[in-house]
C-alpha cells in the first residue's frame, strides 16, 4: 500500500512505497512533481495517479463500497433509530422546528458559511467581536461545512474562542490533507477521512454535548445541515436535541453530521448515516452541506415566505461568510485537483451570492435585521481554500480579528463584494 502525504497548501509533499520516495517538485496548487527512478520530473501526481488507475481498471480490481439499495419511498420514511424529530429536509415547510417562534426579545440568529481554510477569518471574527463587548448571546445558530465545524463553539459562546483559535492557528490542521495514495483513484475520496474524524473527535466530546444539551433545556438551538446526495435534497440537523438525546448513539451521530457537512465530495470520502423504517434498516449517503447550501440562515423552504406579523421584536440576523464574495482572478493549474477544486469553489462562490440576495429579501420582506460580513476583496488570499499553511491561517485569524473587534465590518444591505 502507498501513502501520499500533501502539505498545507494541498501540494505533495511525499509518499513511500516499496522502498521508494516521492518529494515535492511543484509549487502549483495540487501540482506536485513525482521525481523517482521510474517517472520522469514534471510527471505529475495527477497524471500518474491516472497512470494508476487504468492498471486497476485492466486488471478489473476496484475498491466501491456495494450499498444496500432501497426505494424513494424508503427514503421519505426514513429516521434515525431511537431519535425522532432530530432533522428535517430543508425544503419541507411542514416541519415545525423550521419555524422562527415568538419571543418577549428580539432572537439573535448567527450564521456561519462554508469557506475551508477561511474559515480562520470566522473564528478570528468571533474572536475580535467577543473583544469588542458587543457580541450577543445567540437563541440559533446555524453552520454548514467549515462553519458546521464552528457552529457548537460559537453557540456554547465566547468561553470557546480560544478553542475555535487552537484549530485554526495551533498547526494541527496542517495534517488535514493527507492523500490517499491509490484508495485516491479508485474509491471514493482523494483525501484521507482519519485527519477529519481525528479533528471532530479532539474536539466534540461528552463535555460539549452536556454544555449543548443544557443549552437546549433553555430553548435555544443549534442546526447543521448536510447535502443527502441520494435524495439530491439538503439536510437540517437539529445538533441540540442531538445532544440532549438519552440515545447511547448521540455522540456517534453528532460527530457524523459534523463530518459529513464538512466532507467535500470526491476530496473526502462521504459519510454513512444508519437509518431506518418500519421494515427495513439502510445507509444515506451524506456530504458537505454547501454543495447545496452555503449559507443556511433561512431554510429554503421559508425563503419566499411572508411571515406572520410579529407582535414581538424582529429577529436579527448575523451572517459570517468564511470567504469573499465577488470573483477573485487566479490562473489555474492544468491538473486534475486544481481543477476540482477550483470549479468546486466557483460553484460555491456562486451559490452563496445568490442565496445572500435571496436572504437578504426574506429580511427586508419580513423586517429582520440583516447584517453580513465577508472578506473584503482587496485582502489577498489563496487562491485555493485548501491552503492549510499555519503561517497563513495565523493572518487570517489575525485579519478576522481585527475586523470583529473593530464593529465596522458589518454590511446591512445587500453584499456586493
Amino acid at each position: 500500500m502507498m501513502e501520499v502525504v500533501a502539505d498545507a497548501q494541498g501540494r505533495l509533499t511525499g509518499a513511500v512505497t516499496r522502498g521508494h520516495i516521492w518529494n515535492e517538485g511543484s509549487t502549483g496548487h495540487f501540482r506536485p512533481v513525482w521525481r523517482t527512478s521510474g517517472c520522469r520530473p514534471g510527471r505529475t501526481a495527477a497524471t500518474a495517479l491516472a497512470a494508476t488507475a487504468l492498471i486497476v481498471a485492466l486488471l478489473g480490481a476496484g475498491c466501491s463500497t456495494l450499498r444496500k439499495s432501497y426505494s424513494q419511498a424508503d427514503y421519505a420514511e426514513a429516521r434515525i433509530a431511537g431519535m425522532p424529530h432530530i432533522r428535517a429536509w430543508a425544503d419541507n415547510s411542514r416541519q415545525s422546528f423550521l419555524r422562527v417562534a415568538n419571543s418577549a426579545a428580539p432572537l439573535n440568529i448567527l450564521t456561519l458559511s462554508g469557506g475551508g481554510a477561511e474559515g480562520a477569518y470566522g473564528a478570528g471574527f468571533l474572536s475580535g467581536w467577543s473583544d469588542s463587548g458587543s457580541r450577543p448571546r445567540f437563541d440559533i445558530v446555524t453552520g454548514t461545512s467549515v462553519g458546521a465545524l464552528m457552529a457548537p463553539f460559537a453557540f456554547l459562546g465566547d468561553e470557546y474562542d480560544s478553542t475555535l483559535k487552537d484549530i485554526f492557528t495551533s498547526g494541527r490542521i496542517e495534517s488535514l490533507l493527507r492523500l490517499d495514495g491509490i484508495n485516491g483513484v479508485i474509491g471514493s475520496g482523494v483525501f484521507k477521512n482519519e485527519p477529519l474524524r481525528q479533528l471532530v473527535e479532539r474536539h466534540a466530546d461528552n463535555i460539549l454535548l452536556e454544555a449543548i444539551a443544557a443549552e437546549h433545556r433553555k430553548g435555544r438551538s443549534l442546526f447543521v445541515v448536510t447535502a443527502n446526495i441520494d435524495a439530491q435534497r439538503a439536510v437540517i440537523w437539529n445538533m441540540t436535541a442531538i445532544a440532549a438525546s438519552d440515545h447511547p448513539g448521540r455522540l456517534d451521530l453528532f460527530r457524523r453530521v459534523l463530518i459529513a457537512s464538512a466532507s467535500i465530495p470526491g476530496v473526502f470520502a462521504p459519510t454513512f448515516i444508519d437509518v431506518e423504517t418500519d421494515d427495513k434498516q439502510f445507509a444515506e449517503m451524506h456530504v458537505d452541506g454547501s454543495v447545496i447550501s452555503n449559507v443556511p440562515a433561512v431554510p429554503e423552504a421559508l425563503l419566499l415566505d411572508k411571515l406572520p406579523t410579529r407582535s414581538t421584536p424582529h429577529p436579527k440576523l448575523y451572517i459570517i461568510v468564511n470567504g469573499k464574495l465577488a470573483p477573485d482572478f487566479d490562473v489555474v493549474a492544468d491538473g486534475t485537483l486544481s481543477i476540482v477544486a477550483r470549479s468546486f469553489w466557483t460553484s460555491v462562490k456562486s451559490n452563496t451570492r445568490n442565496t445572500l440576495i435571496a436572504t437578504y429579501e426574506f429580511a427586508r420582506r419580513n423586517a429582520w435585521e440583516f447584517r453580513a460580513t465577508s472578506i473584503e476583496q482587496e485582502h489577498a488570499i489563496a487562491a485555493s481554500s485548501f491552503n492549510f499553511d499555519t503561517t497563513y491561517l495565523r493572518e487570517l485569524f489575525a485579519y478576522g480579528y481585527a475586523r470583529g473587534r473593530s464593529g465596522r465590518a458589518w454590511q446591512t444591505t445587500l453584499p456586493r463584494s
